[in-house]
């Protein structure tokens, strides 16, 4: 009885067996906008304006999509620029004001300490006034004249201590008299606080209207000796 053929046992060596090509998948074929997918012929003017509507159509939604996605990062922009702005913003206020409070109270304590002297010394000159003109020499007799002067020159004395230590606190009490000092010890008087306020031409004129008279001083004596000598 027969075997049955087993194609293993005889091999050729001399014609190799192909190989089918591996499974994959399929590459198809991009689609010919000017033909028909289904039937494969020339597509018609009908469907040539259908698609170039529904171009115009995908063109208009994907324009108003970039619109939307303009005023978006605008939006966007305008937001961070905000944020930016009020970073920097409170930085800077938060120094400033930090910096101000600290002046203004240094300048709030300065002038309460300054109003209080101020007070003190208004409450000392009105004490200091009253025994002044409380003082009565009229009253005086020749036995206690002496007791009463002293007495007298005492309440002069504190007076003018209180004057003077308050002078040296508040300038304003001098102000006037350091004013009028200050100019009187400028040297050279009014002529040279009137001189550097003019201009270098006002200057030669004025120079030319204080000498002109010397010159023609000096001219009429010239005309007058070469008259003499001719």
């Amino acid at each position: 009885m027969a075997s049955q053929f087993d194609p293993s046992e005889f091999v050729d060596d001399d014609f190799p067996p192909v190989k089918k090509p591996a499974s994959g998948p399929e590459t198809t074929a991009s689609p010919n906008p000017f033909t028909d997918s289904a039937s494969g012929r020339p597509v018609s003017r009908e469907d040539v304006e259908t698609r170039v509507t529904e171009m115009h159509q995908k063109l208009a939604e994907l324009k108003q999509a970039q619109q939307e996605l303009e005023r978006e990062r605008s939006s966007l922009e305008e937001l961070r620029r905000r944020q930016i702005e009020f970073s920097k913003g409170r930085e800077e206020m938060l120094e400033h004001l930090t910096r101000g409070v600290g002046l203004l109270e240094d300048a709030e304590f300065a002038a309460r300490r300054d109003a209080e002297q101020m007070s003190r010394s208004l409450t000392e000159f009105r004490e200091a006034l009253g025994k002044i003109q409380a003082i009565q020499e009229q009253s005086w007799t020749q036995e206690n004249l002496n007791i009463e002067l002293t007495r007298a020159l005492t309440i002069i004395e504190n007076a003018r201590m209180e004057w003077n230590a308050a002078r040296l606190k508040f300038p304003i009490l001098s102000g006037e008299a350091g004013a009028d000092a200050g100019k009187s010890a400028l040297p050279g008087g009014p002529v040279q606080q009137l001189l550097p306020q003019q201009s270098y031409a006002e200057l030669c004129k004025l120079g030319l209207a204080i000498t002109w008279p010397l010159a023609l001083l000096a001219l009429a004596i010239f005309v007058v000796l070469l008259l003499r000598l001719n």
